[in-house]
């Protein structure tokens, strides 16, 4: 029934591997170079000025995730692309700045004020249109296989700040255009934002003291009204099934509350005991 009802939903579509998203730890930070950059930047490439917006925005409402700190976190979004071995650049007219690129592909932005001043761009080695942006924001310490919802609406407000959303087409609204600021996408249920997990998902869970909710249908897989045509215009493209929307909206819900996960993958729980019937 699990399998089938998930297949009946997204049939047709192959999902890549996806690698685990566990934090790297942090390294040296690299000197900028002074260069004199002749190429034409892609306008695709994130804004180095919003990135940094967003690590700002995370200062000031870091009390939603105290004990959290703050990456960035390369996805793919396309088929066959190559998650290994990406470089990232903060590029400007006159300046490169080399950023070291985590093993599970997460890093941390340097803050430089001639990127800042020429307006740079965050330019990785690959086509800008193959990897989904996400903030990476974690309380460590949580139960293996959790998150916390305090976490994720932090990672909505910075993400949404920093630009990272991809989604490339207003015909398909996945972030709704009546709502324009990181406020308004993070605190409405029409916001529409996604949160990818590392694995296929089956369920959502969320617990928090004695209440405990599972997430129905329509907040997994994008709502699950994504058609094949659709989905090259949803950063969601090849991680269809391991998203999912969180009610960060919604203050009846802590920021304690746990959230946890059901995975399409899981062993399935043994058969009972056949029970013997005397005569």
């Amino acid at each position: 029934m699990r399998l089938t009802g998930f297949l009946i939903a997204l049939s047709g579509l192959a999902w890549p591997a996806f690698g685990s998203a566990q934090q790297a730890e942090p390294s040296a930070e690299p000197k900028p170079q002074t260069v004199t950059v002749t190429s034409t930047r892609d306008p695709v490439d994130k804004s180095y000025r919003k990135m940094i917006r967003g690590m700002e925005r995370f200062e000031r409402e870091h009390a939603l995730a105290p004990q959290a700190q703050l990456r960035f976190h390369l996805l793919p979004r396309t088929p066959g692309v190559n998650m290994q071995g990406i470089t990232l650049r903060v590029l400007g007219d006159h300046i490169a700045v080399p950023v070291q690129v985590g093993p599970d592909n997460t890093f941390v932005l340097p803050r430089n004020e001639q990127a800042l001043r020429e307006d740079a761009a965050v330019v990785a080695n690959r086509k800008t249109t193959s990897m989904t942006w996400r903030a990476q924001v974690i309380t460590p310490g949580l139960p293996p296989g959790t998150r916390r919802l305090g976490d994720l609406r932090l990672e909505c407000l910075v993400g949404m700040e920093a630009g990272l959303v991809s989604n490339s087409s207003p015909l398909f609204g996945w972030i709704s255009d009546a709502l324009t600021s990181p406020e308004q996408v993070c605190n409405s249920p029409k916001g529409n934002f996604l949160f990818f997990n590392e694995r296929p998902i089956f369920s959502v869970i969320l617990q928090a003291g004695a209440r405990s909710e599972i997430l129905p249908f329509r907040m997994l897989y994008a709502g699950g009204e994504q058609s094949r045509d659709m989905l090259p215009f949803c950063d969601c493209q090849v991680l269809l099934d391991r998203t999912y929307y969180a009610p960060i909206w919604d203050r009846g819900w802590p920021d304690d509350t746990l959230v946890s996960f059901e995975y399409m993958d899981d062993a399935p729980a043994p058969a009972p005991a056949p029970v013997e019937v005397k005569p």
